[in-house]
């Protein structure tokens, strides 16, 4: 099962690296991973999505906590989260009845052309995993020439939030 899990960490040099060192250690694969700072430069959150089964998701929360630089960690159920990736796609469209169709599905999708060429339209898109999966379904039998994803970024819905300072 995919589990999202959330750290808020201290923005200091070598985090990332134990971080993931101890997904390594456990011989635990990292899906999709996203690091970028908060509303405070001091923090940054890492947003980690991964497979595994809850015993697994739950022994990684408290070796998350014990690292020094660790400020909170918060594993998301899928219903309790709002998540997004971006894409970018560069698709072959060598003729104008191919470009009108391409330029009907990026508007079908919430999608948004970002560059042109007489060979080729570049897409961005943002969503969730579902929506981007039927998105590419969609756009592949045009020939993707590249595609780039970032990883996912998660926020807990309704007024919550984790942004509690670590107790020192």
């Amino acid at each position: 099962m995919k589990h999202t899990i959330s750290v808020l960490v201290e923005n200091t040099s070598g985090v990332l690296s134990r971080i993931t060192g101890l997904f390594s250690r456990r011989g635990f694969n990292i899906d999709s991973l996203a690091v970028g700072i908060t509303d405070d430069p001091a923090i940054s959150r890492v947003t980690i999505v991964a497979d595994g089964d809850e015993h697994t998701v739950e022994q990684l929360e408290k070796q998350l906590n014990k690292l020094i630089d660790v400020i909170k960690v918060k594993s998301f159920n899928p219903d309790e989260m709002i998540s997004r990736e971006l894409v970018l796609v560069k698709v072959n469209c060598s003729s104008d009845q191919q470009r009108s169709e391409i330029m009907n599905i990026v508007s079908l999708t919430d999608a948004k052309i970002v560059d042109i060429t007489p060979s080729t339209v570049t897409i961005e898109i943002s969503d969730w995993a579902v929506k981007l999966r039927n998105f590419e379904d969609l756009i592949r039998p045009y020939g993707i020439l590249e595609m780039v994803r970032t990883g996912v970024v998660a926020i807990q819905r309704g007024a919550k939030e984790i942004t509690e300072k670590k107790k020192k």
